[in-house]
């Protein structure tokens, strides 16, 4: 697999807008850089092909990047994408959305999930997430559902990492109401919740019932963050046959301010906590 679809592309949109910040055309640059032809300069910007670090080098010292943070994001969008995902084992089950965010995952510090009416796959139990997939797949095979099965649990480990993934997710109270399989597996799928909550890197707060009319009831989305700088973030944005990558910085910093609303809207900690235990074993 190559490099990430979604990082190629900023990759490719970041050094566009650097280009033509600086006044240059592609024929200027490789007037300039004799490592680059001017047809190589738009596969590059079109996420055509990688760009090799010495020539990124010397494309971000033409347009007049000296910030080192800014110049670390650009290599790490940049950085070798042939290496080997644990996911490459199940490509023939998972879509090329479904490979980017695993890719995504796996580079990302911080995940801000919403999700409609779901419990978000990284917080799921085998026997939610099987009957979850089963249920919105409506056709797979029974082998394409255990391996996605799989896959989500598998997802799972960024969790558990030396530098674990920082999670954020809002819960709608009616997903914790979901019957799936038997009353034992969502009273296990609530338990994990729980568990999870107690790590300091997992927060999770319910939505409840009663609350307002909010941005999230127009579907299901992910704001998914890096080390780097967040004008390279990425949002993540659900549908039930495809999926769609918001990548443009305006639009991400729009996600942003509705997860903030979200948050206002949603239970504190303790609240959620309270009403999801309670849930479990019902006084």
């Amino acid at each position: 697999m190559s490099a990430p679809t979604v990082r190629k592309r900023r990759l490719g949109s970041e050094l566009r807008l650097l280009r033509e910040s600086a006044g240059l055309k592609q024929e200027h640059v490789a007037a300039r850089l004799s490592a680059l032809t001017t047809s190589k300069i738009s596969r590059i910007e079109k996420a055509l092909i990688g760009v090799k670090p010495a020539d990124l080098d010397g494309l971000l010292d033409l347009y007049g990047v000296s910030d080192e943070v800014k110049r670390r994001a650009m290599h790490s969008l940049a950085k070798d994408g042939s290496k080997k995902g644990w996911w490459q084992t199940y490509r023939d089950a998972i879509s090329p959305e479904y490979a980017d965010l695993l890719s995504l995952e796996a580079d990302a510090k911080s995940m801000r999930s919403f999700q409609t009416s779901l419990i978000p796959g990284l917080l799921q139990t085998s026997a939610y997430a099987r009957a979850t997939i089963d249920a919105i797949n409506m056709t797979s095979s029974a082998a394409k559902v255990n391996a996605l099965v799989e896959v989500r649990m598998a997802r799972q480990s960024v969790l558990t990492r030396p530098e674990p993934l920082a999670l954020w997710a809002i819960i709608p109270e009616a997903a914790l109401h979901t019957t799936i399989s038997t009353p034992r597996a969502m009273k296990d799928q609530l338990q994990k919740l729980l568990d999870l909550s107690e790590l300091p890197h997992v927060s999770i707060q319910v939505l409840p019932l009663s609350t307002e009319p909010h941005p999230g009831m127009v579907g299901s989305f992910s704001v998914i963050g890096f080390p780097e700088t967040a004008d390279l973030d990425v949002v993540l944005v659900e549908g039930l046959t495809s999926s769609l990558y918001v990548e443009d910085p305006v639009e991400v910093q729009r996600y942003g301010a509705a997860f903030e609303r979200l948050q206002a809207g949603a239970l504190p900690f303790s609240e959620s906590a309270d009403l999801i235990a309670n849930l479990k074993d019902p006084t």
